[in-house]
């Protein structure tokens, strides 16, 4: 019973939030901060999960900037938690295919967000210098789920290349973004779902002089090992 009430709630809090989002971004097309105030209605659901999410942020990720913010992406249920961590002035880039996505998809595209077209690589590479110049002649940040899919518990896929292109012709560093595992750890049915953890870590200032491949291999790196960290504190607590 608990379940289908979460999901009544979850679905009634879409369309809310879609419709009210669309007033929005109808009223102000586009505008830099759209995608942080959806993103924080978005982020608030987690509570009504059962979930607690405690954030972290490093002290030179406050207020940075803009910058190219890189987090790890698991399972539907990260509509409701990561999204808190989105900050001012920050568009994200997703699937073209999402714009046809009832309510979501309009909401998605005139809040300001970036449409890639992942199936044609000269127009996905368009898509990279198109978020690049935003950066550089708006002053925004964008956020991407670098995996370019959802992991389902087979832990942090390797990192596509796309956001640290981004990066380097934007030459604004990249902030990686760490969620616990929530594989399998929500069920609908269950009041505690227990804690998530997420954590913002220090910026990374690329170098031009090393690939983009190299960049995505040295941060996953860092991103497995804060994950894993994350998880111990799960387990701890």
């Amino acid at each position: 019973m608990l379940a289908v009430i979460r999901i009544f709630i979850m679905l009634l809090f879409i369309l809310l939030s879609c419709i009210f989002g669309l007033l929005l971004s109808i009223v102000r097309p586009f505008h830099p901060n759209n995608v942080h105030i959806i993103a924080s209605w978005f982020g608030s659901v987690a509570k009504m999960l059962g979930v607690k999410v405690v954030r972290k942020y490093h002290p030179d990720s406050v207020n940075l900037g803009p910058a190219v913010y890189v987090a790890n992406h698991q399972n539907s249920y990260d509509l409701f938690t990561i999204p808190a961590m989105v900050p001012k002035n920050c568009v994200s880039v997703g699937k073209k295919s999402l714009k046809w996505v009832p309510f979501f998809g309009q909401l998605y595209w005139l809040s300001g967000n970036i449409l890639i077209d992942r199936t044609n690589r000269s127009k996905a590479a368009g898509t990279i210098s198109k978020a690049a110049e935003k950066i550089k002649k708006n002053g925004l940040s964008v956020w991407m789920f670098a995996e370019g899919t959802r992991s389902y518990g087979r832990g942090l896929l390797p990192l596509k290349t796309g956001a640290f292109h981004t990066a380097l012709s934007a030459q604004v560093p990249i902030v990686p973004v760490c969620m616990s595992t929530t594989h399998k750890t929500i069920k609908l049915n269950r009041w505690d779902n227990g804690t998530i953890y997420i954590e913002m870590l220090a910026p990374i200032s690329l170098d031009k002089n090393i690939s983009a491949r190299e960049h995505a291999k040295s941060v996953h790196s860092i991103m497995a090992a804060k994950i894993t960290e994350l998880d111990a504190q799960v387990r701890e607590n």
